[in-house]
């Protein structure tokens, strides 16, 4: 990583660039809207059915259409214009919290029109995500780039912690009011993202065929530095995560309560926030494979350290350097993913991307409530720990390109 002091030029670089400006607050607002919106209908969900099986299957919903037509939307963000199609996705995203507003001024019976909406939404986050990450990279320079993917990733995770509070106090007030404000900031994201100069992208311009809407499939499989990128990802989080057991840190291995269970959400995404910050002005410009398997590395060693546990302020300092190491491994692989790609197949390359963040979040979850259920909730986190060590290990070893990679911005 660069050592010496920056400066604000330097930390600000994208920021020097008019549409990238107006890209990031669409994007922030985008983010923080739909974590509005994903908080208040787990809480009326919830209220409605007493159903716990009813919150999976809000999550299940929204992430469902990202995998059932991810050889649609990534090819759709090849093909026209992706500022168009982030701007229309958030459009659809603001109707579908009206109709939320709607549907509960006129009074809730079953929650199945609040799914029908949900689905929804998640076709048009479907389309956003692929077009929006394929964006950037048509909006700054690549000596840029890399200082874009820091600010996007402070801003997705101060939206993903401030959201969900500001969420919860609106839906306090009343649940017509999270969602009217919701759709409020969608509108506006909508018209900044609208505003984007129209960017050089290099569209697709081949007939749509099997072997097109597969592209980035292939792309991905033959690509060995951006195929370890993304299932290193995978595969660390599907073992490392242990955001699903918090619930039962929080009450009975910490005895903190509710309170105690928002500081132990929000520890890895303040960590998050604090290192994309740094790394903003001070970028990986060297050895970036062995950076990434390192702190993917260190990911699962401070999940151990968290899993074993049993000090409050141990747990929280662990929860945030778990979010610190998760950040520089998303800065290198989203910054390598875009850059060594080519612009025809950005957005089908990151469609598939998206989906494997997805699953991995998704899965992890799963794991982690299953293995907890069968061995218990501390050996379940101190396995999943565990084993994100093991895979950075093996991963080094099955993809050298990848652990010889030294420079973001280039193939030497």
């Amino acid at each position: 990583m660069s050592s010496s002091p920056p400066d604000a030029q330097t930390r600000f670089a994208a920021f020097s660039h008019p549409a990238f400006v107006r890209y990031w607050a669409a994007r922030f607002l985008a983010t923080f809207a739909t974590q509005i919106v994903s908080v208040a209908v787990g809480w009326q969900i919830y209220d409605l059915t007493r159903d716990p099986f009813d919150l999976g299957l809000v999550g299940l919903i929204q992430f469902a259409p990202s995998l059932l037509l991810v050889l649609v939307t990534g090819a759709v963000a090849d093909r026209f214009g992706r500022r168009l199609i982030m701007g229309v996705a958030v459009l659809v995203e603001a109707v579908c919290a009206l109709s939320l507003v709607l549907l509960t001024l006129r009074g809730l019976t079953s929650p199945l029109p609040v799914f029908a909406v949900l689905a929804a939404f998640g076709v048009a986050r479907a389309f956003f995500a692929p077009a929006s990450a394929a964006l950037v990279a048509n909006l700054v320079p690549p000596a840029d780039f890399a200082n874009a993917v820091a600010w996007n990733s402070s801003a997705w995770q101060t939206a993903t912690i401030v959201g969900p509070v500001a969420g919860g106090l609106l839906y306090g007030l009343a649940a017509e009011s999270a969602y009217l404000v919701a759709a409020v900031f969608m509108v506006l994201a909508s018209v900044l993202a609208f505003s984007v100069p129209k960017p050089r992208q290099h569209s697709e311009t081949e007939p749509v065929s099997p072997g097109t809407l597969f592209a980035g499939f292939q792309y991905i499989w033959k690509e060995k530095i951006v195929l370890g990128a993304i299932s290193l990802d995978l595969f660390a989080v599907l073992l490392g995560g242990a955001v699903a057991l918090l619930p039962v840190y929080a009450r009975d291995i910490l005895e903190l309560g509710p309170w105690g269970l928002g500081l132990l959400r929000s520890a890895p995404g303040i960590g998050a926030v604090l290192t994309a910050v740094w790394l903003s002005g001070h970028p990986v410009r060297n050895h970036a494979g062995l950076i990434m398997f390192g702190f993917v590395g260190l990911f699962g060693v401070f999940t151990v350290m968290f899993g074993v546990s049993t000090i409050t302020w141990l747990s929280i300092v662990a929860l945030a350097l778990i979010g610190a190491a998760d950040m520089v491994s998303v800065y290198i692989r989203e910054t390598l993913i875009q850059l060594w790609t080519p612009d025809r197949l950005r957005g089908r390359v990151n469609a598939v991307n998206m989906v494997f963040v997805g699953a991995s979040n998704e899965l992890g979850e799963f794991r982690a409530g299953t293995m907890a259920a069968l061995i218990g909730t501390v050996p379940a986190v101190i396995f999943g720990g565990v084993g994100a060590v093991a895979v950075a290990g093996i991963w080094a070893y099955l993809f050298p390109e990848l652990r010889r990679a030294r420079h973001l911005d280039g193939r030497s």
